[in-house]
């Protein structure tokens, strides 16, 4: 009998073991494989969920870059959506801008990129709908005035709260400064109980909380109707790399989960 309890107890303990998959790792884990782009989905604003248009995300020299090259910018905003959704979780990557800005795009998307979480998934985004509901940690290289700054937050659909209450703009300035073009930065997101950390080289540059979809028409167009939800809380959600008119590199995309 003794024997008998002891194998139903082992059992129970192992399935519930199996079952809890959210529990925090100190393994971190390659999103980008340097080869392809395995496990990862596009889409581009005016084209259907998996068409790379343009060969906008690609994969060369083990990086993985966006280009538009191949085509003329008419609102093709794009991301490329890691196919596995992420609640707590510490992101790593590297990233740099080069080469020259997609004329067609919008004068505010010049040096500018960045990476998306807490998103509704690719397969839910409209045809014709511009951006993604999630909150995005900025990438910005300096224009030469020295003005910007890197490793912000913008809210498309989302608001969050900042200094107590929720901020009423739609991007929240970090306090490190922009580097030029064509260096490569480490940013770093952690995202822990609705706690959101972004860091840039090393350095906590940007902290808020509590992500909410904002239930207003505006900054994002197109979206179905339950993500005008006001209110909802966004606990979890898809990471996605971002195009909008300035060719941008990544490499090193790892993570683990909290």
């Amino acid at each position: 009998m003794l024997h008998k309890r002891f194998f139903v107890f082992s059992s129970i303990c192992f399935w519930l073991s199996g079952c809890a998959t959210d529990k925090p790792s100190e393994q971190w884990v390659n999103l980008f494989n340097g080869n392809d782009l395995t496990n990862w989905t596009v889409k581009i604003n005016h084209h259907k969920v998996g068409e790379n248009y343009g060969n906008t995300f690609r994969v060369e020299d083990g990086l993985l870059k966006v280009r538009y090259d191949q085509y003329e910018f008419n609102d093709e905003f794009g991301h490329l959506f890691y196919n596995t959704p992420f609640d707590n979780f510490h992101l790593r990557l590297d990233y740099r801008f080069i080469g020259e800005f997609e004329e067609g795009a919008p004068s505010y998307a010049r040096l500018n990129s960045g990476v998306m979480f807490h998103s509704q998934s690719p397969r839910s985004i409209n045809l014709d709908q511009n951006w993604p509901i999630s909150v995005e940690m900025q990438f910005l290289a300096d224009t030469g005035d020295g003005s910007r700054f890197t490793g912000s937050m913008c809210s498309p659909g989302t608001d969050v709260v900042y200094a107590q209450k929720i901020y009423p703009e739609h991007c929240l300035p970090s306090n490190f400064k922009a580097l030029t073009k064509e260096q490569w930065v480490h940013a770093e997101l952690i995202v822990k109980q609705n706690t959101i950390t972004h860091m840039i080289n090393g350095e906590v540059v940007l902290q808020y909380s509590r992500p909410t979809i904002d239930g207003k028409d505006g900054i994002v167009v197109g979206q179905s109707p339950e993500y005008k939800e006001h209110g909802k809380i966004l606990q979890s959600g898809y990471i996605g790399l971002q195009s909008e008119g300035q060719p941008i590199e990544f490499k090193n995309i790892i993570i683990r989960r909290l």
